[in-house]
Order: C-alpha cells, then structure tokens, then sequence
C-alpha cells in the first residue's frame, strides 16, 4: 500500500475529527435557543464533551486491543455522525448531557486511533508525516465554520445542516480505503538490511526508528496500528505503573494544550484589554490558528531536518518567549504578534508528542489523548481565577510558564539518527 494513499485515508480521519466537533459547536446557540438553556446549562454541556473523551481513556485500549486501530476509528466516525442525530432530535437537557457523552467518548476513541495509525505510517514508511496529519484536523474545523456559515445563509433548519455534516461523515470511510489494517512489520534480526536501510533514505532503520521518531517499536507496533502481536497480548491486559517517561510525556500534553488553548479562549477579551479597536478582537484567534495551520504544513520538514526534540523545545520557547514581550509590551499590535509567535510555536508539540507516546503502546496513547483533553476542561477556567484575582496579563503569564515547562519535556524525546545510506 502506498504511503500517499495512507496519509490521505488517515488526514480523512482527523479532518472528520476536526468537522464533527466545529459542526456542532457553531450550533450552540440554536441548541440552547431551542430548550432555553442557560449559560451555565451550555457551560455544562461543553464540560460533558470533555468528561466524555476523560472516561473513555480505560476503554480504549481494550477496544484497540479487540478491534485494532482502523475498525475502532471508523466505528468512532460512525458514532459522531449519529451523535449528530442525536443533538438534533435531543427532547431535553438530559437526553442532550447524555448525547455528548456518548460523542466524547467516541472522539477519546478517534483520537487515539487515528494518531496510532499516524505513527503507525511513520513507523512503517520511515517518513514524518503527524504535523501535517493534525493541519488536516484544523483544516476540518476551518471546514465546518465555512459549510454552517453557508447553510445558516440560506435556512436556519439545524436539522438540515447536521444531515448535510451527517453525510459528510458517513463518507469518511468510503475516503479512507488506505488505512493501515496489520501489524507493522517486525524486525527479523538485529539490523536491518542495507535494502531496507537504502529505502529508508536517511530515515531511521526498522530496529532504531521507534526509538528515533518516537514511532512504536516491534514490540508496540501492533498496539499502534491497531492489531497487537500475541507476545504483546498478556502485556496489555495487565495493570502496571506507567513509567518516568509515559509520566512525562503526558504531563508534557497538559501543558502543551493548556498554552494551545489560552490563547485561543483568551486572546479576544485580551485585546479588549489593551484597548483594541472591536474589529481587532476576533484577530487573535485568528492569527493564532492561522499560524497554526501553516506551521503544520511545513512542520515535518523541520522534524525530519532536526528532530522532534530540537522541534518541541525550539517551539515551545518561541511561544513562551513571543507571548512574554506580548504581556511586558502592551497594545494590540505586539499582541496579535505574540499570539501569532505561540501558533507557530505550538504547532508541532502535540505531533511530536502524540508519534513520541504511541511508541510505549495504546495505554500511553490513550493517556496522552486524556491529558490532552485535561488541559482543555482544566486550562481555561484556571486561568481565568487567576485573572479574577490578579488580572487577565498575569493570567496569560501563567500560560508563558506553561509553554517553558514543556521544553525540559522534550529531553523524553530521543533524538533522530540518520542510518547510514550503504
């Protein structure tokens, strides 16, 4: 199967992730209008997603083990859709907690399969491709933002717009005949061959790649690709304490999500802070995700010519370093070049770190997931006690410290060695 043809059938996937979860956040308001939900009954329905993806964190490698990475995936994309459904015809508050529980847990399920067979394609490809995989997620959210833009233009029938999402999703798996269905291949003996070493072109061997590009090695490849091998088997059904690294590499998610989302849900009311014109405060959502999405495109040429650790480190010091001379400086201007500064930083961390997570196997992976989703329910209303009782520019300092924290964690990252070519 060819490497072009995985990577589309797997960016299907985040971008379905991305479209799914933006097609009925831009509904919130009709939802709430239709059963006169309060703000803090809508507070609550966007905490109940995230509780969704937190739980399903001890289910998700049973089913990873039990169904592989590319039949639970497709089954999640399924599930979405109809959670579509579900929010539509939801006859009351209750019947609508319950829906977007059900939709969490499905995207704590997507999330990891599809970032497991992300790692997966690096693993068996010898290439980096995760950046661009998450630019597809974003590009998803970009997606469904223009397509609800363009339905509420013409009907305001939610009912109409989640058919039309509905469908879309329940193309996915027509789009992705590419996904990765058996174990990568093990390595047969200590090193690879130069036929293999030669195909790799520089990329790391089969035996030091898992620890190189943060992909699974033999021994976890079957658990990110969705089929784990019989030896791996008891391995995954026992308990055992995560280890240093696993420990890190998810506190390192928490962080890097934290410093990704501030800005995000903080970014307008810190314009109106500083005094930005109206028209300006949409713009640092704006640039930061702008930003974000470029970087992603180009990311895996920077992995590949530096390495995820050099990546995750340089990244997060520019983010915590351009959102530091925001804050010290003041105005509009230097803040929208800030916020643009942790766009471009961030946008690789999670890639990096998501590929670096699956190779310790679906436990670590669903961990990263779950901690990446922590640091979305935790993140924002910490900073925004903090700004209570300081102000929003000590608040998004706090995010400064976030960004700084994760660069000692890229020490967890091994770095890249190039196989020499015989």
């Amino acid at each position: 199967m060819s490497f072009r043809r995985s990577q589309l059938s797997i960016a299907a996937l985040f971008f379905a992730l991305g479209f799914q979860y933006s097609t009925w956040a831009s509904r919130i308001p009709a939802l709430a209008d239709r059963l006169h939900l309060s703000a803090a009954e809508v507070g609550v329905l966007l905490l109940a997603a995230g509780v969704g993806a937190v739980v399903s964190a001890p289910l998700v490698p049973k089913l990873m083990t039990a169904l592989g990475s590319r039949r639970l995936a497709l089954a999640a994309v399924l599930v979405l859709a109809a959670a579509l459904a579900g929010l539509e015809t939801a006859p009351g508050y209750r019947s609508l907690l319950a829906v977007l529980l059900i939709d969490g847990v499905a995207v704590g399920c997507l999330n990891v399969a599809m970032n497991a067979q992300g790692a997966a394609l690096e693993k068996r490809s010898g290439r980096t491709t995760m950046a661009r995989l998450h630019a597809t997620f974003s590009g998803g959210i970009f997606g469904a933002a223009l397509l609800a833009s363009a339905i509420t233009s013409v009907t305001g029938s939610v009912a109409v717009h989640f058919a039309v999402a509905g469908a879309v999703l329940l193309a996915v798996p027509a789009a992705a005949p590419g996904l990765l269905t058996d174990d990568l291949p093990a390595a047969s003996s200590a090193a690879p061959s130069a036929a293999s070493s030669t195909a790799t072109s520089g990329a790391p061997s089969t035996a030091t790649s898992a620890a190189t590009s943060g992909a699974p090695s033999a021994a976890t490849s079957g658990a990110s690709s969705g089929a784990p091998s019989r030896a791996a088997e008891p391995a995954d059904r026992r308990w055992s304490r995560p280890s240093g690294v696993v420990v890190g590499l998810g506190l390192a998610m928490l962080l890097a999500t934290i410093t990704e989302g501030a800005v995000t849900d903080w970014s307008a009311l810190y314009l109106k802070t500083v005094h930005a014109a109206d028209h300006l405060l949409p713009l640092g959502i704006a640039v930061t995700s702008g930003m974000m999405l470029l970087a992603r495109f180009f990311a895996d040429g920077w992995r590949d010519r530096w390495g995820d650790r050099a990546v995750v480190a340089a990244g997060s010091t520019l983010a915590g370093a351009g959102l530091l001379t925001a804050l010290l400086t003041g105005g509009a201007g230097p803040a929208l070049a800030g916020f643009a500064c942790v766009g471009l930083g961030m946008a690789a961390v999670s890639p990096c770190l998501y590929v670096a997570a699956a190779r310790h196997g679906p436990a670590a992976l669903t961990a990263a997931a779950a901690m990446s989703t922590t640091g979305l329910l935790v993140g924002p209303p910490a900073i925004g006690f903090l700004a209570d009782v300081t102000s929003l520019r000590w608040g998004l300092g706090a995010v400064v410290v976030t960004a700084w924290l994760t660069v000692p964690c890229a020490l967890l990252l091994r770095p890249r060695v190039p196989v020499a070519v015989s």
